[in-house]
Order: C-alpha cells, then structure tokens, then sequence
C-alpha cells in the first residue's frame, strides 16, 4: 500500500528480538562505561576491564610469530579456502602442542579450527541445543555461554563456585541439577571471571561427577598457559579416559594477539562416545557452514609454536604473577573491596563489593558508572559475569598503570565512604 507521496505505509520486516535478549557482553558493558567518561578529566583513562594488553609494549607478541605469519602470507600458499576444520598442518601443530600439555595423544582430525574461542563456543552451544535440552554453566562465568544459549533457546542451569574454597566447583550442587535431557558442564579453567586455578584432584571429581551423571565436559582452557600460582595448570584432557572432554582455546591469550583471531575446538574421547552420540557430526555438520579462521593465520600456526621460545611464556607468566601480587596487596587498602582469592592465573579476578562502607551507591554497576566518571577508570560491574555487587577486574597491563588504576579506586572509594 502507498500513502500520497508514493512511500509505503507498511513494511513486513522488524528485527530479530532474539538478539536483543541475547546480546548480554563484556564488550556491551565496557562500551557503556567508556561513554560514560568525563570529558574534562584529563588523566589517562585506565582499561581495568577487559583482558586485551596489546596496547603495552611488554604485553606484545613474540617477534617470531609476528615473522611467522608474514612469511605465511608472502608465501601465497594460504590464499585460498580451506577444508571443513581447518589447514591441515595447523590442526596438526595444534594437536600436538595440547598433547605435549598433557591431554591424550590428539590427531589433526582431533582437533576444528575457530574463528577465536568466540566461536567455538557458539558452536557447542548450537550443537546441543536440541529441543528440551539444557547445559550447565559455573556461576559467576563467561556471558559469551549465557548469550549464545539464550539465542540458541539451550536451557542453562547455574551451579556455584564457592570463593571461600579458592573458587572450587559446587559438585553436590551440580548433582543435583542435572536430569535427562543435561548434555554438558562447562568448565573454565584457568577461570575468567575468578582468576584460580583448579587442582588436579579437584578436577578429576568433576571428571569422575560427569561420568556418574552420564554428561560430558566442555573445558575452556583460553588461559592455560598463564598459571602462575601455587596450582599448576592441568588440562582437562587428561581425565578423557573417565569423561569425554571438548577442549576450547585459543592463541588469543597465549600469544597476547587476540586480533589474530584462531581457536579450537578439541576432542578429547578415547573411546569414541562424542562420535557415538552424534557431537563430532553436528560439529562438522556446523562448521560446513560457518565461516573459516583467516587462512594465513592457519598457515603460520605451525611456525608460531616451532619458533617461539619458551622465555616468551615465562616472561609473561612473570609480569602477571608481580601484577596478581600488587592487585591483591593494594586491594587490601580499600576498605569496600575484598579479594577472596588471590589469582592463580588468567588476566582477571573477583572482588567483593561490601556497599554497606559507601554512600550513595546501591550497586555495583552504579559504583563502576561513578567510578568512571570521576576517575576515568574502568572496571567490570559483577552483574555481567553472574554475581552482583561483585567486581571483575583486569590486570593484564603494565604494573604502572594497574598501581595509578588501584589508587584512583581508593582514592574513589575514600570519597564515597559512608560517614561514621
């Protein structure tokens, strides 16, 4: 139908709602605090809330896997489309780097390449997201797993982390959620949102509590190499003799090129139940028709691990171990925060909001708005990683930085403290 001037007067199109109920994100949240930022302070803002230290010269990547991928792009071998998972000689290289890291013995045709662990992990949720089925996801947690399943119509049921137990997994809890149509729990470890890093015998109880329960697990291990507390890191592979394990990761975190965008998705499944049960089809099935990690990335992977030294690694766990022990001593001067934790690994932890010290803030994402209108910092409310009045906080950036970011807070939480 068209009004007078020739122009319609209806549309049959709208946009999908879905989206707008799904799209709960890091990135969402940051997005909001940063235009929230005055203007007129003219301090450096301080990016306290999203594990990116690319911008800092001791966080950039080794030289050699800079070199690794423009020799793969001038080579003109890695120009085309590639296969269903991924080049084969970077399926291979990643296969055995996870096999040197402790997991079975992985073949390429373990192991389906990703456009980050971004995608990996809307691959798994869309490949369980059959009608009535649901996941288990760890609370706090990563929202990526919340939206995606939100959008997939997957049914999530939340099980505990308890902070008081270094962040340790609710295993009476997990039992007692799961029936029937329970296809997985996820496992994120080292942990973003926490920052521990769970121990051997711990996560073969959640191994052998899976088993009993007849689901398998889904570890996200994006932060396995950056460990640097009193737990090693041990991947969950290593239990696939008692529970499947898909292993998620990626270089984002490993070589600090989150940009370059290449992760995985790894089998781990000695007996061959994921292929069984139709997981390993329907992955193959999905990724026949998503989109492919760039090509040349894929072609330089074999030389990014062949070339890089194992003192790239150590350096970095050695910043992050000297930025864990400065966040967790300077979090003990500000009165409203508690460290319940002190961080193990990744790049991120949990703090504990205690606003009966303040004034005029109800909640944690008022504190993080006010906090970065006056202070130009910037950190994470708790809300978008599952637990209110909690606080995420990065400290993956130069140790000058994250000391200027914490006294600002102090200085902040000094301001609003509630009068005695």
């Amino acid at each position: 139908m068209e009004n007078g001037n020739g122009s319609h007067e209806k549309w049959n199109f709208r946009g999908n709602a879905e989206l707008n109920t799904a799209s709960i994100s890091v990135r969402g949240v940051l997005n909001t605090l940063a235009k929230n930022l005055n203007s007129d302070d003219r301090r450096p803002t301080i990016m306290l809330g999203r594990g990116d230290p690319t911008e800092f010269a001791s966080f950039w990547t080794a030289p050699p896997a800079a070199d690794a991928v423009s020799d793969a792009v001038q080579s003109f071998k890695f120009n085309s489309y590639c296969p269903t998972g991924g080049v084969l000689e970077a399926r291979r290289a990643i296969a055995e780097l996870l096999s040197c890291d402790g997991s079975n013995q992985l073949l390429p045709e373990d192991v389906y390449l990703t456009v980050g662990c971004t995608q990996a992990i809307e691959i798994i949720v869309s490949v369980l997201a059959r009608p009535g089925a649901n996941i288990l996801l760890p609370k706090p947690g990563y929202p990526q797993y919340e939206a995606r399943a939100a959008f997939d119509h997957l049914e999530v049921r939340h099980f505990n982390l308890i902070p008081e137990k270094g962040w340790e997994v609710d295993l009476d809890a997990v039992e007692a959620l799961v029936d029937d149509n329970t296809a997985a729990i996820v496992v994120i470890n080292p942990s973003n949102p926490c920052g521990n890093v769970f121990t051997y015998q711990h996560l073969k109880k959640i191994a052998e509590t899976a088993k009993k329960l007849g689901i398998f697990v889904i570890s996200d291990e994006v932060y396995g190499r950056l460990a640097f507390g009193s737990n090693p890191f041990v991947p969950m592979g290593k239990f696939s003799s008692i529970v499947p394990v898909l292993t998620l990761g990626s270089i984002s975190k490993t070589w600090i090129v989150p940009g370059w965008r290449l992760g995985w998705i790894a089998k781990n499944d000695p007996k061959g139940i994921l292929e069984k049960s139709g997981i390993v089809d329907s992955i193959k099935n999905y990724l026949d028709i998503t989109c492919d990690p760039a090509t040349f990335v894929q072609g330089a992977m074999p030389q990014i691990i062949e070339r890089t030294k194992e003192s790239f690694f150590s350096n970095i766990i050695g910043i992050m171990r000297e930025a864990a022990d400065i966040l967790y001593e300077m979090i003990k001067e500000i009165p409203c925060l508690t460290c319940p934790h002190k961080p193990d690994g990744s790049m991120v932890v949990l703090v504990k909001l205690n606003l009966s010290a303040l004034e005029g803030i109800d909640d944690d994402i008022q504190f993080c708005l006010k906090l970065s209108k006056e202070e130009s910092v910037i950190v994470l409310p708790g809300v978008t990683v599952g637990l209110k009045n909690w606080l995420r906080i990065t400290f993956a950036v130069e140790l000058s930085v994250l000391k200027e970011g914490l006294q600002r807070m102090k200085a902040f939480s000094q301001r609003h403290a509630k009068k005695q």
